[in-house]
């Protein structure tokens, strides 16, 4: 009897390993080029591409995520409410999916409802973190509305200047160069103040990225350029709220940012006011703008976490025409260009089998999620931690062909600037100024195929 009940033991731990595995790895030969989420890439090219359920969720997460998405398209209201309250007195905006545009890239414009661009704000420096310093009566995030009653901190101006680029072929683009300014100041600001725009980006893949082993990340890093390509990409170690301690930068423009669930809280507090357990007091603390009510934290645990894990737990477009012979040259132009230097093609999620859905799974973000030095045409020469003013973590490249679709029209960069991606590659310097020059000294038949590949991705 002893020995049947062994075995059945054996048996039941066999098979918990065998739902704990996923799909074994493809033969090169036999791999599908079009599975960029690895399982969790979904086959849909439409407006809502970038909103799809992790399809191999057991029913408890899908609940989860379910709920989650129903917060995370919610408008937060004034406090008091019952339900969804808590906004304000300043945010930029009064709910995840206003900036987040069908959780794709969002909208460059300033003081309008369907803004999707913020700035931050700080002071030269560094805390005692090593991060940017607060500016007193602003903090580290400017709020450019305000609840009934109450002033926002200011206005955010915005004024395009032009200037023309010619490539090899005598072909031409319009590139436009993007100055900020603040007015409206609710109370002067003393001294020298630095200013950054952030664009909302896409929700995509959050999961998978934040699944990459830490040891992959920093295998990529070459801050010396000891093998002379002139790429120094390195890591951004910022301050955690969470875990109270100095974390790998994955997230955020400048990677300033260790987690998801660290993002989601701070997208509620500074974003929309809304406070939580990991960030319970409120942007506007100590300023005018103060509700004064002991009411914190607004935003509950479960729905906290529920948002945390529908950011977590969505697809991955598939990559389209991957046999296409414009597409298959235009990468083999796009890695002869040097792109994949800092766009990396290929990563394997850790093994994890409390989460076998994001588990050694093979993705193709296109980016080594470290930062680099992107020249002066793109700096906004404000330190964030490790990035310096002039550098930026490697965006992403997964479902840059649907940006147009998914966010009619799409923009590009950190703060929008760029209204094409040819418009894109021809902004990028520093580090990468040897591609753009590749790209430029192009002829159009080779330019079109390598744009060919990248609205493929």
């Amino acid at each position: 009897m002893r020995k049947l009940k062994v075995i059945g033991l054996l048996a039941v731990f066999v098979l918990l390993l065998v739902k704990c595995q996923k799909s074994a790895v493809f033969p090169a030969a036999q791999y599908d080029d079009r599975l960029s989420g690895g399982d969790e890439t979904v086959f849909d090219a439409t407006s809502q591409a970038f909103g799809n359920m992790f399809p191999n969720l057991a029913a408890y997460d899908t609940h989860i995520h379910i709920l989650g998405d129903l917060t995370f398209n919610q408008t937060f209201v004034t406090a008091p409410a019952i339900i969804h309250g808590g906004l304000g007195p300043i945010f930029n905006n009064t709910g995840c999916i206003n900036c987040h545009h069908n959780d794709g890239i969002g909208l460059p414009t300033a003081g309008d409802q369907q803004s999707s661009l913020l700035m931050r704000i700080s002071l030269p420096g560094v805390d005692a973190h090593g991060g940017p310093v607060a500016v007193p009566g602003y903090g580290l995030q400017l709020q450019d509305k305000a609840v009934y009653g109450k002033l926002p901190e200011c206005s955010v101006n915005i004024v395009y200047t032009t200037q023309i680029i010619t490539f090899a072929d005598g072909a031409q683009i319009e590139l436009r160069a993007p100055t900020y300014t603040l007015s409206n100041l609710y109370t002067p600001i003393a001294g020298t103040y630095l200013l950054s725009p952030r664009l909302a980006p896409p929700m995509i893949g959050l999961g998978l990225l934040e699944a990459i082993p830490e040891s992959e990340i920093i295998a990529n890093a070459d801050p010396n350029d000891a093998n002379n390509d002139g790429i120094k990409g390195h890591a951004n170690y910022v301050w955690d709220a969470i875990t109270q301690t100095r974390q790998l930068g994955r997230f955020g423009w400048k990677a300033n940012t260790a987690s998801v669930l660290t993002q989601v809280a701070t997208a509620f507090n500074q974003d929309m006011g809304v406070t939580s357990s990991v960030l319970p007091v409120e942007s506007s603390y100590g300023q005018s703008q103060y509700d004064g009510l002991h009411d914190d934290p607004e935003v509950p645990d479960s729905l906290l976490n529920a948002v945390k894990f529908y950011a977590q737990t969505l697809c991955v477009p598939a990559r389209r025409n991957t046999t296409d012979a414009t597409v298959k040259r235009g990468e083999a132009l796009f890695i002869s260009a040097k792109c994949v230097n800092c766009h990396k093609q290929t990563f394997t999620t850790a093994v994890d089998v409390s989460r076998p859905y994001m588990s050694n799974q093979v993705i193709h973000p296109y980016t080594d999620m470290l930062v680099h030095d992107m020249g002066p045409g793109l700096a906004d020469n404000r330190p964030d931690y490790l990035a310096g003013g002039q550098e930026w973590r490697t965006a992403p490249l997964w479902g840059l062909g649907l940006y147009t679709t998914v966010n009619s029209p799409g923009y590009f960069l950190h703060d929008g600037r760029a209204r094409t991606i040819t418009e894109a590659i021809m902004w990028h310097g520093g580090e990468a100024e040897g591609s753009k020059a590749t790209f430029q000294n192009m002829n159009s038949t080779d330019r079109d195929a390598l744009l060919k590949f990248l609205q493929s991705l």
